[in-house]
């Protein structure tokens, strides 16, 4: 069994309808499980999102069904 490691992401997107839904939809979806988030908006309606999560698959997966969200401008 793959033993689970905690990463940080920091996600800049576009604050539109639904754009939190559908990033908290991938991370489920790819095995993610969120322990903390903290998500503000700052100037011309974008967000900044900060997810401590745990994951038993890569993360690279994550980060790069995440990167192709429309509203996504950037992750680390």
């Amino acid at each position: 069994m793959n033993q689970q490691t905690q990463h940080q992401l920091t996600i800049k997107a576009y604050d539109t309808l639904g754009t939190l839904e559908r990033i908290l939809r991938v991370v489920r979806h790819r095995g993610g499980h969120i322990e903390s988030m903290q998500m503000q908006t700052i100037e011309n309606n974008l967000l900044i999102l900060t997810l401590k999560l745990t994951i038993k698959r890569d993360l690279s997966m994550l980060q790069n069904q995440v990167a192709k969200l429309e509203d996504v401008i950037s992750i680390e």
